[in-house]
């Protein structure tokens, strides 16, 4: 069961943050509009799960406030595999595939993040008259190519590795990588 508690952070707050949301920074002030009815803010206390590896991707979020991390079972463990501070976006892969989480995120500080909703983020996508829908997915896909040429760079480098630990430390930020996403 998800813990957190529901906060509040003033309109013009959200629409400022999200404005300047790497995500969002290429949306206009009337499209940032569009969407701000969609948008949940949640808080979590350090130490509260935001979503668990291998639940359904229901949402995607953007960390507001305070520090998360992303931890991926491993080896019988969890093994950290990166932080992320304001205003980092993770799980936006979630609402274009729904498949379960590849990772589980988990507050490290008390955080604030924005919220939104698989089926909220559809119903904008079913709608041709919120063309807002398909700028975030241009954006995420470009990030999402970025992110993959990326990796492909650092793959061929760990082809000509000529250590284990070297291999390891090149494989740990590929999923890093893929983890933030999903």
């Amino acid at each position: 069961m998800e813990k957190f508690m529901k906060s509040h952070i003033s309109l013009e707050n959200r629409l400022t943050f999200l404005l300047t949301t790497p995500m969002f920074e290429n949306l206009e002030l009337e499209e940032i509009r569009e969407i701000i009815h969609i948008v949940e803010t949640r808080k979590y206390e350090a130490g509260d799960i935001i979503f668990s590896e291998g639940e359904p991707g229901d949402a995607w979020y953007a960390l507001y406030r305070g520090e998360v991390e992303v931890v991926k079972l491993s080896g019988g463990g969890q093994k950290h595999i990166r932080s992320l501070e304001p205003p980092s976006c993770f799980g936006e892969i979630a609402i274009l595939d729904g498949l379960p989480r590849s990772a589980t995120v988990r507050a490290t500080k008390d955080s604030l993040v924005l919220r939104i909703p698989q089926d909220k983020f559809k119903e904008l996508m079913d709608d041709e008259e919120h063309l807002v829908a398909c700028k975030l997915i241009k954006h995420m896909a470009l990030v999402l190519v970025s992110e993959l040429r990326s990796n492909t760079e650092t793959l061929s480098k760990l082809l000509q590795a000529d250590s284990i630990e070297s291999v390891h430390e090149g494989i740990s930020e590929i999923v890093g990588d893929a983890s933030i996403r999903e």
